[in-house]
Parts: C-alpha cells; structure tokens; sequence
C-alpha cells in the first residue's frame, strides 16, 4: 500500500484525469481529490497551481506534478511492489512508447483537434474543417491501438500497468463521441471491460459522477 503522505489530486470529472484518479485508487492512496471542472475553462484562482491550465495535477509532498505520464510515474513509485509501470526493462520501455504515443498523439493532437480545434487556427472558416480531420485522425489511431493488443486483455506484459487506465480514458471519450467502439475495436472493448472490474475504477467514476460507457460483452 502507498505512502498516503499529502496526496492531493487535482480533476475534472471524466477528463483525462480519470486515469490518476483510479490509479491513486488501486493502489489504496488516501488521497483528497479536488474538482476543478474545467468544462467552460480552468479556474484562475487555480492557475498557480498550474499555469499550463490543465487537469490532472497532483501534489505529493509538497510537490506540484502536471502532465499523465509524470504523474502515473509518481502514483506507481508509491507501491514499487505493483509494477504499474512494467516488470521488466523492456516491459517499461513498452509502457513509456505507448504513454508518449496516447499523450502526444491522441490525446493532445487528435481529441485536441475534435475537442478543441481553435487550438489549431485561428480562423474560424477552418474549424470544420479541423474536427473533421480529427475524426479521421481518431479512426485511424484507435485502429492503431486495436492492432497493438496483442496480449490478451493488458496492453503490456500480461498484466495491469498505467497504460490500461490511460487507454480507458480514450475508449471513453470514443464512446462518448457514439463512434461505437466496442463493435469496431473488440480487443480494446474487452481490455477496457476487464479494467472496469476493478473497484477502483467503479469508485473513481462514482466519485466523479460520470457514465462508464461499459462494454456490453
């Protein structure tokens, strides 16, 4: 079990955030979780915290931690013993080119371009023309997801890392969308339905008050 020494979690219900906030749940951190719902923008009274403007944050002794995959290198040196981040070397190296690929790349470029296209120009003739692109973009790379899962119902090793809570993250927001993904992408469906097993999944979406958009397997 974790160290639970000034854990503090910073979310917005069903944001990206999610992911650390079911984490800090499996490995039983006592944390206080704060809603910052930046739905219609991040609070400025909040933006010291982060100046990036963007959830998750967490703080952990003292220190401010912002962007995923820093933050889900945090949460799993709290409980080494888990192995959230891979047994083995390689394993480890796998975990970190699927974090910078989701992080980078699907979440920050392609739901950026769904989700917030003024991001991507400045004129407004062309935001369609953005959010088209980037659902174009999203089949392609849940197509590119539902082609790595190789291993059963874990992205990595045989066994729960970080990568299937961040991967959740995305399988939501797809469903979300109505894109149905669990017709389109069933290895993806199936890691996502053993995921939301968990307790600390069902209380981190209880928590948050949001759907779970289960697969129906």
């Amino acid at each position: 079990m974790a160290n639970n020494n000034n854990i503090k979690l910073f979310y917005s219900p069903g944001a990206c955030s999610l992911a650390a906030h079911i984490l800090l749940n499996e490995i039983g951190a006592k944390a206080e979780t704060i809603n910052l719902s930046v739905k219609n923008g991040f609070p400025e009274e909040h933006r010291g915290l982060n100046p990036k403007g963007k959830v998750p944050i967490l703080v952990l002794n003292g220190e401010t931690i912002t962007e995923n995959p820093a933050i889900f290198t945090a949460i799993s040196q709290l409980a080494p013993e888990r192995n959230l981040l891979g047994k083995t070397g390689l394993e480890q190296v796998r975990v970190y080119e699927y974090l910078n690929y989701l992080s980078g790349t699907l979440h920050s470029q392609i739901y950026g371009q769904i989700f917030r296209p003024s991001r991507f120009t400045d004129e407004e003739a062309a935001l369609p023309g953005v959010k088209a692109k980037g659902f174009k973009s999203l089949g392609e790379s849940l197509e590119y997801v539902e082609s790595t899962l190789t291993g059963g119902v874990h992205a990595v090793g045989g066994q729960f890392t970080v990568v299937d809570v961040y991967l959740y993250v995305f399988y939501r927001w797809a469903a979300a969308l109505g894109l149905d993904p669990e017709a389109k992408y069933p290895k993806y469906a199936a890691l996502v339905a053993e995921l939301l097993k968990k307790k600390s999944a069902q209380d981190a979406l209880a928590a948050e008050d949001v759907p779970s958009f289960a697969p129906k397997l």
